[in-house]
């Protein structure tokens, strides 16, 4: 098995697209820097809208800013439907849908723009983009090309450059480790798109976690602070990219419900495999935890695999985890012969909706 023979299955070029994730990273940096600041009177509250792989980065933003225990008391919600929670003056509205015709997106928009201190759109295009330009909302034009959860880069470094260094709405130490992790984490993730892409071989970690799940169903377990995005955006790539069951939780809360679920049905529990992903600031208690629940699973689980982060920066060792997981997702893809670009049934489902409207 080869490189070429994986790539044979992927005929719009996911490879690239994951291979590529740095220089898109830079660019995004560089759309946030050229973004119109925005107000921090207006933004004690950020409400950011969008589904999907639009919505992941205003989770990861998330995720970020409260790994941080001074970060300004900004709070940050990210809402998926189509009716938001009310906003008002003092709520910066991030309206994030990288095709510019989500549905909820739209829906959301329009709930929101009337009341909302400031509103920012995040497109490519389409509808939402339009009624940007109408209604003369700040606007990030984001290259297109791209399948939405592909456009990571797009849907978070251009937010995290704007509101945490240019706009400094979460304080000047934010704004200080922001700059001196994107400095960490672009040539981080370049140097790891040339090893995780390096195809199969046993020193290749991604291909080697893709080979040790193919077969089983994964379970995704972390702590639920800081890396409870990358738990989400595993499991994710895991569906979409290689159209394969994958499934999580988080701890410590899994410790008071799901692990008692392990045992039964016993003949079940060991076609599962379990995947940890832990960070050197996991709490100590939460540490211990897993530890301890790797031990109390494993009796039951087809096999217990353990991923660390990389990187002195909170935003390298999120984005290090971030980057193994996509590549995993698509050497599982490639080696079920699967094509990770195409979602039939996702879209096979809007068209059905469409028919309802």
């Amino acid at each position: 098995m080869t490189l070429d023979t994986l790539r044979s299955h992927d005929p719009a070029d996911m490879y690239s697209a994951i291979r590529n994730f740095a220089a898109y990273a830079r660019e995004g940096v560089e759309l946030g820097r050229n973004a119109p600041p925005l107000s921090r009177a207006k933004a004690r509250s950020i409400l950011i809208t969008g589904l999907g792989g639009s919505a992941i980065g205003g989770d990861l933003l998330r995720s970020y800013v409260q790994g941080f225990h001074d970060h300004g008391g900004v709070s940050i919600q990210v809402y998926r439907g189509y009716q938001p929670p009310a906003v008002d003056s003092k709520t910066t509205v991030v309206a994030s849908s990288y095709s510019g015709n989500t549905e909820e997106t739209l829906a959301s928009y329009e709930a929101l723009r009337g009341n909302a201190g400031q509103m920012l759109v995040m497109t490519t295009g389409g509808t939402l983009g339009g009624w940007a330009d109408a209604n003369r909302h700040r606007k990030v034009v984001l290259p297109g090309g791209l399948q939405p959860r592909a456009a990571l880069a797009y849907s978070f470094f251009p937010l995290l450059y704007l509101l945490a260094v240019k706009s400094e709405l979460f304080g000047a130490g934010v704004r200080q480790e922001t700059e001196r992790g994107i400095e960490e984490t672009i040539p981080m993730l370049e140097k790891l798109a040339k090893k995780y892409g390096a195809g199969p071989a046993s020193s290749n970690t991604a291909f080697s976690l893709a080979e040790k799940i193919n077969g089983s169903i994964p379970v995704v377990y972390s702590a639920s602070d800081r890396l409870d995005t990358v738990n989400v955006r595993w499991r994710g790539q895991i569906q979409e990219n290689a159209k394969y069951l994958a499934f999580g939780n988080l701890l410590p809360e899994m410790n008071h419900n799901e692990i008692n679920g392990w045992g039964h049905p016993a003949d079940l529990a060991g076609r599962f495999i379990t995947i940890y992903l832990r960070d050197r600031d996991d709490h100590p208690r939460v540490a211990a935890r897993i530890d301890i629940t790797k031990k109390i699973i494993g009796r039951s689980a087809g096999n217990v695999l353990e991923v660390r982060s990389q990187g002195e920066t909170l935003l390298a060792r999120l984005f290090s985890l971030i980057c193994l997981g996509d590549w995993v997702s698509y050497y599982l893809a490639t080696l079920n012969g699967t094509d990770p670009s195409p979602v039939p049934v996702i879209e096979n489902l809007k068209k059905q909706l469409a028919r309802r409207a």
